[in-house]
C-alpha cells in the first residue's frame, strides 16, 4: 500500500524494503538493493559490472536514464576477439580471462543517482550488505545449480570461493562468507566512488585483468580514473491509450519494446488471451522482427547514430503486415528504416556478430512518494569473466558484448 520492492533474492529484496521503511527513497533502496545481489547473486551483477537505471522522479515529474555502462579500454581495437586466423574466437575462448573485461560503471553509477537524488546518507546504505559478507549468507538453490554448471574456471580465488575443497559446488544452505567485499563495502562507504576508481581497490582491479594467466587483459589507471556515467534522454512513444518510456541507446531494450508495442497494435491482442497460443505468435513474431532490427540498427549513440525511422508508424505498420497468421517468419530479417534519413543512409550497414546468453538482474522499486526506479544491472555472462578480485567481487566480461567480427562483408 505504501511502497515496494523487487528483486532477484529474497535478501536483497528484504534490505531494499528495510531501506524504505526507514524513511529511504527508491534510489536508496536500490543501491542496497545492488550491494546485497552483488554478495548473494554474483553471477549476475556486482561493483565489477555495469547498469542502466531510469529514475521517475514523483515531485519534478520527470524520467531520466542513466547510462552507467562499462567502457572499453583506450587500448582496445576492432580485432579484439580474433584469432591468429582471422576468425572470430570461440565465445568462452574471449570471455575468460582479462580480455573481455571493460571499466566498471555500477560503483560510479550509485554514488551519481544518490548525489542527485538519494536521501539517506551513502554509508548507511552499505550496512545489510556489509553484515551478509561478514556473517554470511545461506547459499540459495539457484546459485549452487549455476555454480555445479560452470566448467570454465580458470582462477583460483574465484574457484576456491565456489567450489569447496573437494570439488563439489557449494552446498544449497551451506554458509558462504565473503569478508574480502565486506572490506571493499566499507571502504566504500567511508570515501565513496574515488576509492574504487583510484587507489588500491583500482590496482586490484588491474591486477586481477591484466596479470590473468588466461587472456591477460590491457585495462590501465587512466581508463578507470576518467570513468564517467551518462545522462540520457529516455526513449517514449505512444501505444494505444499509454505512452510508455524505456532506457535509450546504447540499451536496445527501449527501442525494441516499442517497436514490438507499435507492431501488435493493429491487432486485438487482448481478445487473444494473454496466455493463448495466438498471443505468443503474435508476439513472438514482432519480437523476431524487433531483433533484426536491433542486430544492424542499434549500437552505442556516442559513436553512431541509428536511423530515426525505427519507430516511425508507417515503417512499424508495414512490419506489422508481414506476421502471419499460418506460419511463423523464423528467421527475419531488418527492414529500412533509414529510407527517409540521409543522414543515416550513408553508412554501409553490417549484421551483429555478437554470442547472445541469459544472465544479467533486474530491480523495481517503488517509494512512498511515487518515486520509482528500474534498473538492469549486469556482469554480462554468468560469473563475467570468471575472475574475482582480491575485493572479492567478480569482473565483467562486457566487452564480448560487441560483435567479434569488425567488418561485415569487407565493408
Amino acid at each position: 500500500r505504501h511502497f515496494m520492492v523487487a528483486a532477484a533474492h529474497p535478501l536483497a529484496t528484504r534490505a531494499g524494503y528495510e531501506i524504505l521503511r526507514a524513511g529511504g527513497n527508491a534510489i536508496d533502496a536500490a543501491i542496497a538493493v545492488q550491494l546485497v545481489l552483488g554478495l548473494v547473486e554474483p553471477q549476475s551483477s556486482g561493483l565489477g559490472g555495469g547498469a542502466f537505471l531510469l529514475y521517475h522522479d514523483a515531485r519534478t515529474k520527470r524520467l531520466i536514464a542513466y547510462d552507467g555502462r562499462e567502457t572499453a579500454p583506450a587500448a582496445a581495437t576492432p580485432e579484439r576477439f580474433l584469432g591468429a586466423d582471422g576468425k572470430p574466437l570461440a565465445f568462452y575462448d574471449a570471455v575468460v580471462g582479462g580480455r573481455s573485461v571493460g571499466v566498471p560503471g555500477t560503483v560510479k553509477l550509485l554514488e551519481t543517482v544518490h548525489r542527485r537524488h538519494g536521501r539517506l546518507p551513502w554509508a548507511q546504505l552499505f550496512r545489510r550488505a556489509i553484515a551478509l559478507a561478514e556473517n554470511g549468507f545461506a547459499v540459495s538453490p539457484r546459485l549452487h545449480t549455476l555454480i555445479a554448471r560452470e566448467t570454465h574456471w580458470s582462477q583460483a580465488r574465484a574457484r576456491d570461493y565456489f567450489i569447496t575443497p573437494e570439488g563439489h559446488a557449494r552446498a544449497t544452505g551451506s554458509l558462504l562468507r565473503n569478508p574480502a567485499y565486506a572490506r571493499t563495502l566499507r571502504l566504500l562507504a567511508a570515501q565513496g566512488p574515488k576509492a574504487f576508481y583510484t587507489g588500491p581497490i583500482a590496482d586490484d582491479i588491474l591486477r586481477t585483468a591484466d596479470q590473468a594467466t588466461r587472456n591477460p587483459g590491457d585495462l590501465a589507471h587512466s581508463d578507470l580514473a576518467r570513468y564517467r556515467v551518462k545522462v540520457r534522454e529516455p526513449v517514449c512513444d505512444d501505444y494505444r491509450s499509454y505512452r510508455v518510456c524505456g532506457m535509450p541507446l546504447p540499451s536496445s531494450g527501449g527501442l525494441a519494446v516499442l517497436q514490438v508495442l507499435k507492431m501488435l497494435e493493429p491487432y486485438d491482442v487482448a481478445a487473444m488471451g494473454p496466455a493463448s497460443f495466438w498471443s505468443a505468435h503474435f508476439a513472438s513474431e514482432a519480437e523476431r522482427l524487433a531483433y533484426a532490427d536491433r542486430g544492424v540498427y542499434m549500437a552505442d549513440p556516442d559513436f553512431f547514430r541509428a536511423p530515426a525511422g525505427l519507430l516511425d508508424g508507417d515503417y512499424l505498420h508495414a512490419r506489422s503486415m508481414l506476421i502471419s497468421t499460418n506460419r511463423s517468419i523464423g528467421t527475419a530479417l531488418p527492414g529500412d528504416p533509414a529510407r527517409h534519413d540521409a543522414n543515416a543512409r550513408q553508412w554501409a550497414w553490417g549484421s551483429d556478430a555478437a554470442a547472445d546468453f541469459p544472465s544479467t538482474s533486474q530491480i523495481a522499486i517503488v517509494d512512498r512518494d511515487g518515486s520509482a526506479v528500474s534498473m538492469t544491472t549486469t556482469i554480462e555472462n554468468g560469473f563475467g569473466s570468471r575472475l574475482m578480485t582480491e575485493g572479492g567481487f567478480l569482473l565483467n566480461n562486457e566487452l564480448t558484448d560487441f560483435s567479434f567480427v569488425p567488418l561485415d562483408q569487407g565493408k
